[in-house]
């Protein structure tokens, strides 16, 4: 399995601090926010070859900060997203990367208590050619991918930012695919917003039968804005006592 980093957007709701460096480097107390994600894929996955897709005008401070990731035990290639397409569409750069392999794709902002996702992902049951989600209990699910149930616990239908969420669970920004992964985002439309969405892809893959989920205990947040960035650090905190 190969592992994904997504970090591209322009990161406005961290505005003015984005003016100056991008989102994803942005420190959490003395590290910045990339490490994170890269140590999830690498200690919880046990992935060390890794891409990163970030803006053209970003990649440069990624690359000098982290190089070709030796220092941090992995091997990293990057990749340009032109335009902010969405996170399916800054998906779709890692097909050559991939080579018909597995991946983990990881959202650059999110960040997960390594020990607990860890014991989430043993006892994920889940097949070659399935994908799988892991989700979170939230208070304001309306930010984030939405699963419906049914009365068995089996993911229905996932729908994106909803304004009356089915569910308190959010799907996080981490997601284990098969290598068609790539023929399901070339199956999808833009949304009103005109992004490919990736909750399109997650739900097409529940229409097909084919993606587990596991409810994640531990912490887990985006750090994406002020306040989820503010609590993202107080969990850091906690963890160096």
């Amino acid at each position: 399995m190969k592992g994904v980093v997504l970090a591209g957007g322009k990161g406005t709701r961290l505005l003015p601090a984005t003016r100056v460096m991008n989102k994803h480097l942005i420190p959490i107390l003395n590290r910045p926010m990339i490490l994170y994600p890269l140590e999830t894929l690498r200690d919880v996955f046990g992935i060390d070859d890794i891409l990163i897709v970030s803006g053209g005008e970003h990649l440069g401070g990624f690359a000098e900060f982290l190089g070709d990731g030796k220092e941090y035990r992995v091997s990293l290639t990057y990749r340009v997203q032109a335009e902010a397409g969405g996170i399916a569409q800054a998906l779709s750069l890692a097909k050559d990367f991939s080579v018909g392999e597995s991946i983990a794709v990881i959202l650059g902002d999110n960040i997960f208590d390594a020990k607990a996702l860890k014991k989430s992902v043993k006892s994920l049951v889940r097949k070659n050619n399935e994908a799988a989600l892991f989700l979170k209990e939230v208070p304001d699910a309306q930010r984030f991918g939405v699963p419906s149930f049914d009365t068995k616990g089996k993911i229905t239908k996932i729908t994106e930012k909803p304004a009356n969420p089915a569910s308190p669970f959010a799907i996080t920004g981490l997601y284990l695919y098969p290598a068609d992964v790539f023929d399901r985002i070339r199956r999808i439309k833009p949304s009103a917003r005109g992004e490919l969405e990736i909750s399109d892809v997650n739900d097409m893959y529940v229409k097909a039968g084919r993606c587990r989920h596991c409810i994640l205990d531990g912490f887990w947040s985006d750090a994406g804005t002020p306040l989820s960035l503010a609590r993202t650090t107080e969990w850091a905190m906690a963890e160096l006592k």
